[in-house]
């Protein structure tokens, strides 16, 4: 019976070793754990040159509500015949990028229009383990792909040394603009007020998006963005006419190969400060802040009811529940909601049963879709969509893309956002914005 390939890699603490040498592969991507800078994060999965990929722009995916299962057959025959090891993260399955646009044409059939959505099936990975200091090649016994041969070659000086032969400039041409200035921000804040007192909805989440035409190599600004604010759900994902810079501390789905799927929302956001006293008053005003609080159980609740969908009746737990987690550049409330999937549910049908993410769209989610589509003046694209794993074992996990770049057509975008609710205020909302993405805004700015 044939086995996974594996083969022990001397250790790089920094993946941009592995991904140099990987610089003309197509899609070529890096599933960051944040490591050093978060001790969250464990393993680092790095690929590239995938074995195939499942188109996502037919008019079966653009037209049909039943899209989502289609795609899940897709992927569950792609890697039916794939060898696994459930010690490691990934041994081989689908990595892709869903974007919220495809979440839009699922749920309100709003037609894509930015659409950059890819899977891509990959039979070799780079795996790296930052508790034991270990890295592994690992492979399908059929695998062909012609970079294994080059990454097998590596000693562990040429590894250590390869950072340094390669450091490709990124440069903005101008300044970050955004297309919802105060102005404009107060008019749809202002007319989202009106949808909630009117019963339409309990909470949306309004965005900004900011542009700016940029030359250079995407992958450079990643390592440079990650160096200021790393987390535990970032990646950086080729996906062939575009590239995705994502920061994100959002997990969105994940599960084990025995079934137990959990979700960690995100809402309630203070930021930090160099002052010990001050970022610890910051933080005790978060955990302290009834809007907040009340912003984060909604989500909650919604996810609840998302789970409940795919998941055994009674085994949905909310624990913990407002949990503080700080973050380099923001403190954040963050809850978990777990439970046990169905008998015959995959971790895959769970995803797509809750995509997207109720933390991006706010409650009920179909009716805030609607209100996103009529008053944010720009499409999501990659933006509170979802970067997400399945391994050929059933182990899954998942991002929620938000604290993200999107590289395409030698123009840069980053968005940032907030949920509104009743008793939000405008200006504290904008500044909040202005807290998520400023200071990435500033770094690229200044490189």
């Amino acid at each position: 019976m044939s086995r996974l390939v594996r083969q022990a890699l001397p250790y790089a603490s920094d993946a941009n070793t592995w991904l140099q040498l990987l610089a003309d592969a197509p899609h070529r991507l890096f599933l960051d754990s944040a490591r050093p800078f978060s001790e969250r994060g464990r393993y680092d999965i790095i690929s590239a040159d995938p074995k195939e990929s499942i188109p996502l722009n037919s008019i079966d995916y653009i037209t049909n509500r039943k899209s989502f299962i289609d795609l899940e057959a897709r992927i569950r025959a792609a890697i039916s015949g794939f060898c696994s090891a459930t010690d490691l993260p990934f041994s081989g399955g689908a990595i892709g990028l869903l974007s919220y646009e495809l979440g839009e044409q699922r749920l309100i059939q709003r037609p894509q229009d930015t659409a950059v959505d890819f899977v891509g099936i990959y039979d070799w990975a780079i795996i790296i383990d930052h508790a034991r200091q270990s890295s592994e090649l690992i492979a399908q016994p059929d695998c062909q792909s012609p970079y294994l041969e080059r990454i097998k070659s590596q000693t562990k000086d040429q590894a250590q040394d390869q950072q340094a032969a390669t450091d490709n400039a990124f440069k903005l041409a101008a300044c970050f603009q955004s297309n919802l200035e105060a102005s404009n921000y107060q008019r749809a804040f202002e007319r989202l007020q009106d949808y909630i007192a009117a019963g339409d909805c309990y909470q949306v989440n309004l965005t900004r998006e900011f542009s700016a035409p940029f030359s250079g190599d995407p992958l450079t600004a990643y390592f440079k963005l990650r160096e200021r604010a790393a987390a535990p759900f970032s990646c950086f994902f080729d996906l062939g006419k575009a590239q995705l810079l994502s920061l994100s501390p959002e997990r969105f789905i994940a599960a084990d190969h025995s079934g137990r799927v959990r979700t960690e929302p995100i809402k309630g956001t203070a930021p930090r400060s160099n002052n010990p006293k001050a970022d610890a008053d910051y933080a005790q005003r978060l955990l302290q802040s009834g809007k907040n609080r009340a912003e984060n159980v909604m989500i909650v609740d919604l996810l609840r009811n998302d789970l409940g969908q795919c998941c055994v009746p009674g085994s949905i737990q909310a624990d913990p529940l407002l949990e503080l987690q700080s973050f380099r550049t923001v403190h954040h409330l963050v809850s978990t909601v777990s439970g046990q999937l169905k008998p015959g549910v995959s971790a895959l049908n769970a995803l797509l049963a809750c995509f997207p993410g109720g933390s991006i769209t706010g409650a009920p989610k179909h009716r805030a879709m609607e209100i996103i589509a009529e008053l944010e003046p720009h499409r999501r694209s990659a933006y509170c969509g979802s970067v997400f794993y399945l391994s050929a074992c059933g182990r899954m996990d998942s991002n929620i893309v938000i604290r993200s770049f999107l590289c395409q057509a030698e123009e840069i975008k980053g968005w940032a956002g907030g949920g509104i609710v009743a008793d939000s205020n405008c200006e504290d909302e904008f500044t909040e914005t202005e807290q998520k993405l400023g200071s990435l805004l500033a770094l690229l700015e200044s490189l």
